[in-house]
């Protein structure tokens, strides 16, 4: 089985901000993860990515917040998007952008 993209937006939430939302299921786990997807979702405010979630190969899942870089543990599609929803809200509100 090949990588199926089952996910792929931009959403526009201002003049100076987008989410951009990517995710395939792959045939074996990313390098540093243990479940099946392969996933980049990202929030951009005034063009520099402030938030993003990714799971990329040996550093596997983990999320940036500004300038912080964590680990994070995947649970399901529905919670990473819920979480990333999350902090754009948290990022929004500590630093007044739309």
């Amino acid at each position: 089985m090949n990588a199926v993209e089952l996910l792929r937006r931009r959403i526009i939430c201002s003049e100076t901000a987008f989410a951009e939302l990517v995710l395939w299921r792959v045939p074996t786990p990313v390098p540093g993860s243990t479940h099946d997807f392969k996933y980049r979702l990202a929030y951009v405010v005034n063009q520099v990515c402030v938030v993003r979630y990714d799971n990329e190969a040996t550093k596997g899942d983990h999320r940036h917040f500004g300038e912080t870089e964590s680990s994070y543990t995947f649970q399901t599609v529905d919670t990473l998007i819920a979480d990333f929803e999350r902090d754009i809200a948290r990022w929004n509100n500590e630093n007044r952008n739309p």
